[in-house]
């Protein structure tokens, strides 16, 4: 009978062995593979940290930092920058033009709350039964996903004073339209009112998905109290949706004062007595036209700032005004 070989010894001490019977790593083992697998743990993440940062400071910072100089500067975009210390903003204290296109696009945020109380009057019929309750939701945010320029020109040709949709309609009823993109008194509420209409369906979507997540329990509750429909609205829906309400108002501010295609199209030339223009309008003219590169970057800082400053006092109202539920 032939007597098998001994097993060999490991090379890096006795090998324990648990409960089990199954032989187990040594404990230096275990530590090297740990600091190994930490290492490598840490470079992935400052990779996976380390690009953001890249991209911040390359695509955000950089270019903030670089805008603060050029609006300290007299240059045209191309040529050599000239420091000329604060006169561009002083220039904008006695710049008509920019206060009234700062006063034209702040006018413009007026549609902000009436369109966001339309927007919920419609989330709340769309949540009912009703027949075709899905093709209206999808025909109300087809004007979301279609190109604003296109719809700017639609609705320049609707407002045509001489064969525009609107005068055409007005006039069964015996009304004589104006010409509504070359009237100082209408020119701001037309633009206003197709701001709403493109930007109705993303709201009323949010507002849907926000009143269907509210917990039916609490309409149950409030029906055994006897609350109607409308103390129901005040009592659970609003206060459900606020934050949603929060959500568009910010981002509605931001995208309000950057209002520029609207204008661009329908009033190229800033409207009657540059009653249309807007900030942004008028950033792009004195930059590309004008030259004036510097100067309109000192613009495009103010109202940076001004956004800023609203931005926050609405956080500011938004933290008191915060709830929880238990």
């Amino acid at each position: 009978m032939t007597r098998s070989p001994a097993p060999e010894a490991p090379v890096d001490g006795p090998t324990t062995v648990d409960a089990a019977g199954t032989p187990a790593r040594p404990p230096m083992r275990d530590a090297r593979a740990r600091r190994r697998l930490h290492r490598v743990e840490h470079r992935w993440a400052l990779a996976f940290v380390g690009l953001p940062v890249i991209g911040f400071l390359l695509f955000t910072l950089y270019p903030i930092g670089f805008a603060i100089y050029a609006s300290l500067t007299s240059w045209n975009g191309l040529g050599p920058m000239r420091f000329v210390g604060l006169d561009n903003y002083t220039q904008l204290l006695s710049d008509e033009y920019f206060h009234k296109s700062l006063f034209n696009t702040f006018f413009y945020m007026i549609g902000i709350p009436i369109g966001l109380a339309l927007s919920l009057l419609l989330a709340l019929a769309l949540n009912r039964r009703i027949p075709g309750r899905t093709a209206f939701r999808t025909i109300y945010y087809v004007p979301v996903i279609s190109s604003l320029a296109a719809i700017a020109i639609v609705w320049q040709f609707a407002y045509n004073g001489d064969f525009g949709l609107i005068n055409q309609a007005l006039g069964w009823f015996g009304i004589d339209g104006p010409d509504w993109l070359q009237n100082t008194a209408t020119v701001k509420p037309a633009i206003i009112l197709m701001a709403i209409w493109k930007g109705l369906g993303y709201s009323m979507l949010l507002y849907l998905a926000a009143i269907q997540s509210v917990p039916a329990s609490l309409y149950e509750a409030a029906a055994l109290d006897g609350a109607n429909a409308f103390q129901k609205f005040r009592s659970i829906t609003m206060p459900m949706v606020r934050p949603v309400t929060f959500f568009l108002v910010v981002t509605n501010i931001i995208a309000g004062a950057q209002i520029f295609t609207e204008v661009n199209i329908m009033t190229p030339t800033g409207g009657p007595e540059f009653s249309s223009a807007s900030v942004v309008w008028y950033i792009v003219r004195k930059a590309f036209r004008y030259q004036q590169m510097g100067y309109a970057t000192a613009m495009a800082i103010v109202l940076g700032i001004l956004v800023l400053v609203i931005t926050l006092i609405q956080f500011r109202l938004n933290r008191r005004n915060s709830f929880s539920i238990e």
